[in-house]
């Protein structure tokens, strides 16, 4: 199998990595972001949903055990569902490193870079507050169902640190819970793009579909693009084949194969990264 190399993608490894996948899709159900408690707190949660460095697995309320995103996620919306609006621009406007310890404490341990998620959330909190009446539901509102394009729910997002990447794996995250759980209806489905993490920087180096760069920025641009012809191969929409490859592919490197080679692993997250 060929690989993706500056943009230039071999047919025939795109189409092999498609049967296979094709070959999940047929058993595969897609979550629904029911346990999200509303938009406020989905995109919230989205802002935050790097590196964790939680250590362990928990039990939350009795379910369980969740590790790293999935133990983020399980905390807040715990959190949210004890008080009602824990998770908004009104409640978040003037957190503190203490604060998101605090919702994302267990165990003896608590979320890493809690000063580096708060300032995140007070700029998100701050800039709802000026723009949207303080509400995720009404910058959902303004983009229209649009997802690109100036005024599009992408181009939103992106005035907020959170969300500035240029990959916008965030972005398309929360897009894709708002639009699963029913706040969005998408008028551009050809805007939606996978979320290029390193759970499918390693699916796609060790099934050959791109080759291994230092460069962590072009591999997950690499990364993005092949999966984007696969899912147009395979005849899957991108939310979906993301929800495939992360849910299934963290548990299994080698879901798609090792063609390119079963000791490859994506580059290692630069200090401070935000995104992946």
């Amino acid at each position: 199998m060929s690989a993706v190399l500056g943009g230039a993608v071999d047919p025939g490894g795109v189409d092999a990595v498609a049967a296979r996948v094709r070959e999940l899709a047929a058993s595969y159900r897609p979550p629904d972001f029911g346990e999200a408690p509303g938009p406020d707190a989905a995109l919230f949660l989205c802002a935050v949903d790097h590196r964790t460095g939680f250590r362990r697995a928990h039990l939350v309320g009795g379910e369980g055990p969740f590790v790293g995103s999935a133990l983020l996620w399980a905390l807040g919306c715990a959190a949210e569902r004890r008080r009602p609006g824990s998770l908004s621009a009104d409640a978040l406007a003037d957190v503190d490193a203490a604060g998101v310890e605090e919702i994302f404490r267990i165990g003896g341990e608590t979320v890493a870079g809690a000063d580096q998620r708060a300032r995140l959330w007070r700029d998100l909190a701050e800039g709802l507050k000026r723009s949207h009446e303080g509400s995720a539901e009404a910058l959902i509102s303004a983009a229209g169902g649009r997802l690109g394009g100036t005024g599009g729910l992408l181009a939103r997002l992106a005035d907020y640190e959170a969300y500035s990447d240029p990959l916008r794996k965030k972005s398309f995250l929360f897009a894709k819970i708002a639009a699963r759980r029913g706040w969005l209806r998408v008028s551009d489905p050809d805007t939606w793009e996978v979320c290029a993490d390193n759970v499918l920087m390693r699916l796609a180096l060790r099934s050959g579909l791109v080759e291994p760069d230092a460069d962590g920025d072009r591999l997950r641009s690499a990364t993005r693009d092949a999966f984007g012809r696969v899912a147009l191969a395979a005849g899957l929409e991108p939310p979906l084949l993301d929800d495939l490859l992360w849910e299934l592919g963290r548990h299994d490197p080698d879901l798609l194969g090792t063609a390119g080679g079963s000791g490859l692993y994506e580059p290692a997250r630069p200090e401070g990264m935000l995104w992946y």
